[in-house]
């Protein structure tokens, strides 16, 4: 049996602890840090990709089980041409287990640690944490039990210098067969539909549980853009769902608009907890990526919320959707916004194979 919580943290597993990095890249027992620099053997030799080479897809981690990846760590630079800024939705994150032909996780690589629209800002919640200066961390348990494996994928023009990771995770002798595999799948629509919900997940059949979305929306209208209510379809639903909120802040843990007065303005204001959080927003962060500030951006959003206290589980299948809903003088709207998700879940395998990935330059934030 694996753990990982603080209450369970006395308790002896019996599991042996392993890291794979660019030094170590097969995770081996008494073999990290052996490569060679200036100032000699085991001296900080090898400790990033290099070159991380346009078009080009690198396996991170190749793993053989049973084992449980417990936490992972990257960071990249974004140093490329002002042509070539959106770095962050340009790097392709994949995830394989099983040794299954399509990935149960794909994602932009920034979307997938809760940093929309090609920027890097930080959160601070339980299961994802982004430090400064681009530390992405992700701590969600990832079983399996015959083997894993992780990619990037490079999908801009230039190559990308200095790619930095480090995959932790714990070798046991069996795992229990009730364990669900890890999943995450990044969806947008650039102009929702009036009237036309906006799909978080669909397609998604077996038994699981749905523990988290991210959202990065930017706003096409005016007015406020959050009474859209999320709603989760399950084992059968049809017309209705069985989980229906009442709005999006709502959703995200918030209230009221995340509004306070301050000098007779209504601001918005950005937070982080372990399980909710709204931490950017373009019009109040000082966002200067490659000398392009936020004047010229439309307003951007992000927010995330994890299920972890309150998973939503299934026998069957689930679908997931949010309403583009605004109010203004005269009540409630339909709105046609640009909105971006990942949804996070576990599920029995096999999966659903998921839709083909939008071009790179479509993912691109307006």
């Amino acid at each position: 049996m694996f753990y990982n919580s603080m209450e369970t943290l006395p308790i002896l597993s019996g599991g042996r602890s392993r890291a794979i990095n660019w030094e170590n890249k097969h995770g081996e027992k008494g073999k990290g840090g052996m490569a060679a620099s200036d100032l000699g053997p085991k001296r900080k030799g090898s400790p990033c990709i290099p070159n991380l080479l346009a078009g080009e897809t690198v396996t991170l981690a190749e793993i053989e089980g049973p084992g449980v990846i417990q936490h992972i760590w990257m960071t990249v630079t974004d140093r490329t041409s002002e042509g070539n800024r959106y770095v962050l939705r340009d790097l392709v994150l994949r995830m394989y287990w099983d040794g299954e032909e399509t990935p149960s996780v794909e994602s932009p690589l920034g979307d997938f640690f809760c940093c929309g629209f090609g920027a890097s800002y930080c959160v601070n919640s339980m299961p994802i944490v982004v430090n400064p200066t681009r530390g992405f961390n992700c701590y969600f348990s990832m079983p399996f039990m015959k083997n894993a494996k992780i990619t990037i994928e490079n999908q801009n023009d230039e190559d990308i210098k200095a790619f930095f990771y480090q995959v932790d995770y714990c070798l046991y002798d069996e795992l229990p067969q009730n364990i669900g595999y890890f999943h995450a799948q990044w969806r947008r629509q650039r102009l929702t539909e009036k009237g036309r919900d906006y799909v978080i997940l669909d397609g998604v059949k077996g038994k699981g549980q749905y523990v988290g979305t991210y959202m990065a929306l930017t706003a096409l209208e005016r007015y406020w853009y959050g009474e859209g209510e999320v709603k989760f379809y399950l084992d059968g639903d049809e017309e209705y769902p069985t989980i229906c909120g009442t709005g999006t802040e709502d959703y995200f843990g918030g209230a009221w608009s995340f509004a306070t007065q301050e000098n007779g303005k209504t601001k918005e204001n950005t937070y982080c907890t372990p399980f909710m959080g709204y931490p950017y927003y373009s019009r109040h962060d000082n966002f200067v990526h490659n000398d392009y500030h936020n004047d010229d951006h439309l307003p951007q959003r992000s927010f995330y919320r994890w299920h972890v206290m309150d998973p939503i589980l299934f026998e069957e299948e689930l679908k997931v959707t949010i309403q583009q809903i605004g109010v203004y003088y005269g009540g409630l709207f339909e709105r046609e916004d640009d909105v971006a998700t990942v949804a996070y879940w576990y599920q029995s395998e096999p999966h659903t194979p998921f839709n083909t990935l939008m071009e790179r330059k479509e993912r691109w934030p307006r």
